[in-house]
C-alpha cells in the first residue's frame, strides 16, 4: 500500500512543473486526486485551456490511478469553493490540499503597477486561504487533513524584482503557520515547501550576462519531479506530528527552515531616546542585522 493510500487529495496548479508532479507522485502513493488548473500563461493573461490539466489526468489514469479535473480559478472565494466541491462529488471526501497554483507578473518596485501587485498576491496568497478556507470546515469534521503551501526563497530570503511575489510567498508562510496554530486540536496539519526547480515559474529568470547564465544553468539540473517526495510524506501519516515547518528541497537536498526570532536585545533603564538609540543600542546590535541577502547568495554552492 503506497503512503496515501485512501486519501483524496487536491493540488491546484497541477497542469505542469511542480504541481504536475506533486499530483502524479501522490496518485502512485495510492491517493485519488483533484487536478487543478486554470491552463493560463506564465503571467495569468491571455486566454485559457484544459488542456495541461487534462494531460495530468490521462497520465495520473494511465498508471492506474484515479483523477478529476477542476479548470477553476483559485483567485476568487466561490471558485474555491467549487474546486473543493469536486472532490467531494467526485470521491466523497477530501484529505490533502497542495496550494501550489501561481502565476508570475516580475518588476523593479519603483515600477510595478498596482495590477502586477493585486494579480500575484490574489493568485498565490489569497488563492492559498480561499482553497484553504474551503477545506478547512471537512477537515474539522472529520478530525483530520493536511495542507501542504509553497513558498519560495524569494519571500523567506529575498530577490530583486519580485515585491509582489516575495510579500505573497512570506505571508503564506505566515498563514501556513496560523492554520497550524488554529487547527492543530482538529488534528490538522499544515507545513510549508519552498521549491528549488527549473519550471514555468523559474523560466523567466532572465539569463543575460554570465552571472544569470551560469545561475540558469545550475537550475536547470533540477527537475521539479524533486519536490514531489517531501510534498508525499508531508501529507501522510508518517509525518502525523510535524505542523507549522517551512521545509526546501534542492536537487537531492532538503533543509528545514528557522522562523524569525530576536537574536539580540538591549535594554536601558530610562528608557530610549532617538539619540540614545542611535549612540548605544545601534552599536550593541550592529552585528547582529541581517544583511541584504537574495536567495542565490544564501544558496550559492552547486545542487548536489
Amino acid at each position: 500500500m503506497g503512503m496515501l493510500e485512501g486519501k483524496v487529495a487536491l493540488v491546484t496548479g497541477a497542469g505542469g512543473g511542480i504541481g504536475r508532479e506533486i499530483a502524479l507522485a501522490m496518485a502512485l502513493a495510492g491517493a485519488r486526486v483533484v487536478v487543478n488548473d486554470v491552463g493560463a500563461s506564465l503571467s495569468g493573461r491571455g486566454e485559457t485551456s484544459a488542456t495541461p490539466g487534462e494531460q495530468t489526468c490521462r497520465i495520473i489514469e494511465q498508471r492506474g490511478g484515479e483523477a478529476v479535473l477542476s479548470t477553476e480559478t483559485v483567485a476568487e472565494w466561490v471558485a474555491a469553493q467549487r474546486i473543493v466541491a469536486t472532490a467531494l462529488d467526485a470521491f466523497g471526501r477530501i484529505d490533502i490540499v497542495v496550494n501550489n497554483a501561481g502565476i508570475l507578473r516580475d518588476q523593479i518596485f519603483h515600477k510595478m503597477s498596482p495590477d502586477e501587485w493585486l494579480s500575484v498576491i490574489n493568485v498565490h496568497l489569497n488563492g492559498s486561504f480561499f482553497v484553504a478556507r474551503a477545506a478547512a470546515e471537512h477537515f474539522r469534521r472529520q478530525e483530520s487533513g493536511a495542507y501542504v503551501h509553497m513558498t519560495s526563497t524569494s519571500g523567506l530570503i529575498g530577490n530583486t524584482g519580485q515585491a509582489n511575489y516575495a510579500a505573497a510567498k512570506l505571508g503564506i508562510a505566515a498563514l501556513s503557520k496560523s492554520i497550524a496554530l488554529d487547527m492543530g486540536r482538529f488534528g490538522v496539519r499544515s507545513n510549508c515547501i519552498a521549491p528549488f526547480a527549473w519550471s514555468r515559474m523559474t523560466s523567466a529568470i532572465p539569463a543575460e550576462t554570465d552571472e544569470q547564465k551560469a545561475r540558469v544553468s545550475k537550475l536547470q539540473a533540477m527537475g521539479p519531479e524533486k519536490n514531489a517526495p517531501l510534498a508525499v510524506f508531508l501529507a501522510s501519516e508518517a509525518a502525523r506530528d510535524v505542523t507549522g515547518q517551512i521545509f526546501a528541497s534542492r536537487h537531492n537536498e532538503l533543509f528545514v527552515f528557522n522562523h524569525p526570532r530576536p537574536v539580540r536585545g538591549v535594554h536601558r533603564a530610562e528608557g530610549w531616546t532617538p539619540e540614545t538609540i542611535a549612540g548605544h543600542a545601534l552599536p550593541a546590535l550592529r552585528d547582529h542585522l541581517a544583511p541584504l541577502d537574495r536567495s542565490p547568495d544564501v544558496f550559492s554552492w552547486d545542487p548536489v
